[in-house]
């Protein structure tokens, strides 16, 4: 690890004010990982704990038990991370909200700095192998998993964790949350962060990328990506250019999931379906999960659980080609 993240800077310059993090596995993260990391600059880690009941792990083909979770959270802190996350899903095969609750409690043992508690997608169709330890009818109803999310949020909250845009929580602390209070709150493809940029690259198979004004995927066969290398090609297998409606829409789904709320008061932001999208939008505004203003809206607390529907509201795409059969994961 030290051999390529030296070599990406042999032609890259880190930035005055640099945050690096990473995305490690509570399993196999061990002290030698977080120290060369840590001595490469990187502050923050993230730890996928899904949940921590036996059955549910099985099901999931992701077994860790809490104390390697216990002994990979505690070595980050003792060699000096700053953030250390957990990520917490709801919705899960076999799963109850008893497990909601237990997962929950061994997680304020730990008190991470960041917590995303988001809803389990059952893309079966993508994840063939590794969604395929049971059948549909072990996943909870819908109902069940509003209950998970609604019960996780409030022992959360108990616990001193602040809601951040969708499916994430933090301490105070944390600088996540200090983005939230200084508006800088920024959403990517991979999920909230503190700072902005037009720039994001990735690196590697299938590692997509976005330079603002378009998106590109690498090629995701190993085989392919080194052959596309080997002819000095970028190794991209597929992307899109955003056209000025896009970025439109992207910034309004963007001021949606970082801000609660949106404006068209700047006319560059207003768009022919506009009325559509806000006849759409009125149920949820007589149910008070949102407020219209003259020129915008925004999203209530009670609200919060929906910014996702909000938000797909004004994904112009989606509402002129809407598939026949659900392709994705609900909102809840």
């Amino acid at each position: 690890m030290k051999i390529l993240i030296a070599g990406i800077f042999l032609k890259a310059e880190s930035a005055e004010d640099f945050d690096f993090s990473f995305e490690g596995h509570p399993n196999n993260t061990k002290n030698e990982h977080l120290q060369v990391l840590y001595d490469l600059g990187f502050k923050r880690v993230s730890y996928g704990v899904q949940d921590y009941n036996l059955d549910v792990q099985v099901a999931i083909n992701r077994f860790q038990p809490f104390v390697n979770v216990k002994n990979a959270t505690e070595s980050a802190r003792r060699i000096g991370y700053t953030s250390v996350g957990h990520d917490i899903i709801f919705g899960l095969p076999f799963q109850t909200v008893d497990h909601i609750k237990n997962t929950i409690a061994k997680t304020k043992e730990l008190m991470p700095d960041r917590i995303a508690f988001y809803s389990y997608a059952h893309v079966p169709w993508i994840k063939r192998n590794g969604q395929r330890g049971f059948k549909d009818s072990d996943l909870p109803s819908a109902d069940v998993k509003r209950e998970m999310y609604e019960i996780g949020k409030e022992l959360l909250a108990e616990a001193g964790y602040i809601e951040i845009g969708m499916d994430h929580f933090a301490l105070r602390t944390d600088s996540l949350y200090r983005a939230v209070e200084e508006k800088k709150l920024h959403r990517n493809f991979m999920g909230y962060t503190t700072s902005k940029t037009k720039v994001m690259i990735g690196l590697g198979v299938s590692a997509i990328s976005d330079s603002w004004t378009g998106f590109a995927q690498n090629e995701k066969k190993i085989e392919d990506y080194y052959d596309r290398l080997d002819l000095n090609e970028l190794p991209l297998y597929r992307g899109h250019l955003l056209t000025t409606e896009d970025e439109r829409m992207r910034q309004h789904i963007l001021n949606l999931m970082c801000k609660l709320e949106t404006s068209w008061e700047d006319d560059r932001m207003k768009f022919d379906e506009l009325p559509e999208i806000l006849e759409n939008l009125q149920e949820m505004e007589n149910d008070g999960l949102l407020i219209r203003k003259n020129n915008g809206l925004y999203i209530t607390e009670e609200g919060r659980p929906y910014v996702r529907n909000v938000c797909m509201a004004f994904d112009l795409l989606l509402q002129r080609h809407q598939p026949e059969t659900q392709l994705f994961s609900m909102t809840i």
